[in-house]
């Protein structure tokens, strides 16, 4: 983009003082962004429980000197430009609309509730060889993520491709001024987001709305849905039933590929497809019906389907080799995801020094010589250590970037790599499919068994703000990554809770702070069970105890007295009830005398905990620990002179005595997708996927048995799969015999036997499935909520029960 800001203010109807011709080149909502800079409009959006307008002056020290706000914070300086708006994200959303305009290109919008992003990327390859292509950067569809994809429309684009994703009513309209598609997709209407819509029929009449002034729409033929189409909107439908339709397809299955029977009025071809399951074969037949639309030539289509390709929509992080954290972004390389690839690198580094493998980017519509030059100074900017540049175009590139090594190809590349080539290090790989840079993370990776924790970070993101918007804006958070995340790691986490700038963590004991702190964490971080041998350590590394005994707080002033500390921060917990630690009233008196004869310490915080948040049937018990908790409380604010910070609630607490938030909460099991409540789980997402493979496939015959002690007897012709995981991972023996199931392909398979220490088996007898093929053992199903209920136990010991030899891998989407 390149518009002046008069023009700016006048498109979305702010209020300007200051430099009307300065020339803004980008825009940005993010202020820990490396990419922020004196030609960059800042746009300070606030949501449920957080204020852009907060962080202005940190976003100023970037350089940036323009800004979109609802208000000028008091403290500001005051040499820089403010368009002062009604609403932020409506002014985003208008600027995006204006640009919009600027361009006449088609533009092809999708909507639906599965298959959005795939198809959108398909597309994009399919198309890619005949049109420069601007398209949603990953799965940025919402109203935020909407207009960043449209800025980024330029002069040299013809085509456009933008997915929009909503989750209520009123949603729509706003994302249909923006993107204006000429050409609509509707893809499968499912049950994604179904709570915000009181039916079926309101949900796809709301979708419907982004294709109102389009010139045609492709969908699968669909009574309900035609009962919503507006009379007057062209259709191109497709159906395998529906003879009716425009296109009609057959399907027959061949190997690993299923054959397409096209019957297009009286024109009749086949197009074969790499996929067999039924939402890659509808996906793909949206992008066919696209292909037929533009009129492309048979052959064509057939060569291009059957080039079609597993989608990996996931910037995934894994332990390397020599220390090093790999972030896995090796199937895409455009201009616009290496932006989002470097801010998600910066925001989960774990060492300083960054590398970025970066291969040749293609169909960017900007010179060569204009693209590196973009290129490179985004890899300025970003402060990026090394670069190791794959293909010929960077190659002959090189000299634009600083500390850089080039190689032709990607096995040039791995026959000069050593083994000490990278070494306590963030590595970004990001390169085009055709370079197969998944041997590159297969060759850094460190190697372990085939069974991964998956944890998802945008879902913990979306659980840390469902939890934010219940909070007052004044309520501080602490952040539970006790028993190593609850079992889903620490470090990463712990690094995304910095970037979400929540005000504390929690951990269990000292080790585990000092582990985050090492790691580079800078939040400050309470340890909720210290043990008095660890209370050096614990000032060594700037953590901050939980003194719950006069044995603890006497054993901590000795060592404070001994290394001459002032003032250092200590949180008093309280016990109300629970029952397990804490002062108890009548030991308040003389906690009073201590802590008024020193100036050692500082009390941060007072706290204590809800024994029975989650089960209104003791709201009175809980009550009552509330009562006691502000009565003691406010006895130690006044007779200490002091304003600590007042924090009872968990996760549980939050959601139900919400008028005892005090100054801070604790958010724990909640972030990680489980709730005691039936309705606010659905409004939870999954964080955490256990997988691991078929190993082994066998039919055993009526009579024989499986496993330890022939606990499972085949009562007929029984298939059975092997999976490598055990109770030595952490799966329960009880969750065998019968009891438990895992799921291939979506479908439930019983586990047979009894759990071994480091295997499984399962009847896999109605379930097509093959050797090597993956294996859900939980997360969506069966959920961790689901198996806790059948071993009568809580989801807390499921999760932090999987055992350390399973490799964690962090992803977002």
């Amino acid at each position: 983009m390149n518009l002046s800001i008069a023009t700016i203010a006048q498109q979305i109807n702010a209020s300007f003082e200051g430099d009307a011709s300065s020339i803004i080149e980008a825009i940005s909502i993010d202020s820990r962004s490396l990419q922020n800079s004196t030609n960059t409009l800042f746009f300070a959006l606030i949501g449920p429980n957080n204020d852009a307008h907060l962080y202005l002056n940190d976003v100023m020290k970037q350089g940036v000197t323009h800004f979109v706000v609802q208000y000028i914070p008091k403290d500001c300086h005051h040499n820089v430009n403010f368009l002062v708006v009604e609403h932020v994200l409506t002014a985003l959303q208008k600027l995006a609309a204006y640009h919009r305009r600027l361009f006449h290109f088609p533009v092809i919008g999708l909507t639906g509730s599965n298959g959005k992003t795939i198809v959108k990327e398909w597309l994009n390859f399919l198309l890619s060889p005949d049109y420069t292509i601007i398209r949603s950067p990953k799965s940025y569809n919402s109203q935020v993520g909407v207009p960043l994809s449209v800025m980024g429309i330029a002069k040299q684009h013809n085509l456009g491709i933008f997915e929009a994703g909503i989750s209520t009513i009123h949603e729509m309209s706003n994302l249909e001024q923006i993107i204006r598609p000429t050409l609509g997709i509707l893809t499968n209407i499912g049950s994604a987001h179904d709570e915000g819509f009181t039916s079926i029929g309101e949900k796809i009449k709301e979708k419907l709305l982004l294709f109102k002034n389009c010139e045609l729409l492709i969908y699968a033929k669909n009574k309900t849905i035609e009962a919503f189409l507006n009379p007057s909107l062209k259709t191109f439908s497709w159906s395998f039933k529906d003879r009716s339709a425009d296109v009609f397809i057959q399907k027959t299955s061949i190997l690993d590929k299923t054959k397409l029977h096209i019957q297009l009025h009286s024109y009749a071809f086949t197009v074969t497809i790499p996929f067999q399951d039924d939402a890659s074969i509808e996906n793909a037949i949206h992008c066919l019906m696209v292909l037929l639309h533009l009129g492309y030539d048979r052959e064509t289509i057939e060569y291009r389907m059957l080039l079609l390709y597993p989608v990996e929509m996931r910037l995934k992080i894994k332990d390397g080799i020599n220390s090093t954290t790999i972030i896995d972004d090796s199937y895409s390389s455009d201009f616009q995801s290496l932006k989002i690839a470097l801010d998600f690198l910066e925001s989960q580094k774990q060492y300083k020094k960054k590398t970025v493998i970066l291969s040749d980017i293609f169909q960017s519509g900007l010179s060569d010589e204009e693209l590196y030059s973009k290129v490179s100074q985004l890899i300025i900017s970003n402060k990026i250590n090394r670069v190791i540049g794959i293909g010929a175009t960077i190659t002959a590139f090189k000299h634009k970037f600083v500390n850089c090594i080039t190689y032709e190809t990607t096995s040039a590349f791995l026959a000069h790599l050593d083994s000490d080539f990278f070494r306590n290090e963030t590595i970004l790989i990001k390169g085009a499919r055709s370079f197969h840079f998944e041997d590159i993370v297969a060759t850094l990776e460190e190697k372990t068994h085939e069974t991964v924790l998956e944890i998802n970070l945008n879902a913990i993101s979306h659980n840390l703000n469902f939890f934010r918007s219940k909070l007052q804006p004044s309520t501080k958070m602490m952040v539970m990554v006790k028993a190593f995340g609850y079992g889903n790691g620490g470090f990463e986490i712990a690094k995304l809770l910095e970037h979400h700038q929540v005000d504390y963590l929690g951990v269990a004991f000292a080790d585990e702070g000092i582990a985050l702190k090492a790691a580079g964490i800078r939040l400050p971080i309470m340890v909720l069970n210290p043990e008095s041998t660890s209370f050096s350590a614990i000032i060594q590394y700037q953590l901050e105890p939980e003194i719950y005994s006069l044995k603890g707080l006497r054993s901590f002033l000795k060592i404070a007295e001994q290394k001459k500390l002032h003032q250092f921060p200590i949180h008093i917990k309280i016990d109300t009830g629970m029952h397990r630690l804490g002062f108890e009233q009548e030991s308040i008196e003389e906690l009073i005398v201590i802590l008024r004869a020193t100036t050692r310490v500082k009390v941060k915080s007072i706290l204590s905990h809800l024994a029975t948040s989650d089960d209104l049937h003791h709201s009175a018990f809980v009550e009552s620990q509330i009562d006691l908790f502000e009565k003691l409380s406010s006895v130690l604010i006044k007779e200490l002179c002091i304003t600590p910070i007042r924090h009872i609630l968990n996760t549980s607490g939050i959601s139900n005595f919400a008028h005892a938030q005090f100054d801070m909460v604790r958010l724990g099991i909640g972030l990680y997708g489980v709730s005691n409540d039936a309705d606010e789980q659905k409004k939870l997402e999954n964080v955490s996927t256990l997988k691991s493979v078929i190993s082994q496939i066998r039919t055993i015959p009526a009579g024989d048995s499986v496993g330890y002690g022939r606990r499972f007897m085949a009562e007929k012709k029984t298939k059975i799969a092997t999976i490598p995981i055990g109770y030595a991972d952490g799966i329960a023996r009880l969750w065998g015999n019968g009891v438990g199931y895992v799921s291939i392909h979506h479908q439930k398979a019983i586990i047979l036997g009894s759990v071994c220490m480091d295997m499984l088996m399962v009847d896999v007898t109605d379930i097509v499935c093959q050797e090597g093929d993956p294996v859900i053992i939980f997360g969506e199903s069966p959920t961790v909520s689901e198996m806790a209920e059948k071993l009568h136990t809580i989801p807390y010991e499921i999760l932090t029960s999987i055992s350390q030899r399973v490799k964690r891998v962090f992803y977002r989407e």
